[in-house]
Formats: C-alpha cells, structure tokens, sequence
C-alpha cells in the first residue's frame, strides 16, 4: 500500500487508508520513526496539536479553526517525528 500524502485527506475513507498506511510504515520501518512507542506518539501529538500554529503560519496556510479529515492526517503525519 502506497502511504497516502496527509494533504490528500479529504474523506473519512482517506483518513482511514491514511492511518493503515502508517501502520504498515511503522511496521516495516519502525526506525524511521521518532515516536515509534504509543507512549512517545501520543505525547509528540499531544505537544504538535499545541503548537500547530506555527506549523500553517509557516506554511502560509491558515490556522483550521475547525479540524477537517486533512487536520487529523497531518496531525498523526506530525506525530511520528514531532521532537
């Protein structure tokens, strides 16, 4: 399964394809993850949701005032490597 780019989330179906992709990646690469225990995951994306801000400002995007499929699927992306 080819992983799914966090930018192209836009269904609920997406997300749910995107999610068994990291799954799958985390499976086969589990090196090239930096939060690669639940622990650590869950920790990095609680940190990445409180500074999301950063992340669209630099990016020139708004700021999502109201998550859509896509904001789940960058948050999780985040997650993997978020320090």
């Amino acid at each position: 399964m080819r992983p799914v780019d966090p930018r192209d989330v836009q269904s609920r179906e997406d997300l749910a394809r995107f999610v068994r992709g990291l799954a799958q990646a985390l499976e086969q690469h589990p090196e090239a993850w930096e939060n690669a225990t639940l622990p650590r995951f869950l920790e990095a994306m609680s940190a990445w949701i409180e500074d999301m801000d950063g992340y669209y400002q630099n990016q020139g995007a708004a700021v999502p005032t109201r998550p859509e499929w896509r904001t789940f699927a960058e948050i999780l992306s985040a997650a993997r490597v978020y320090e």
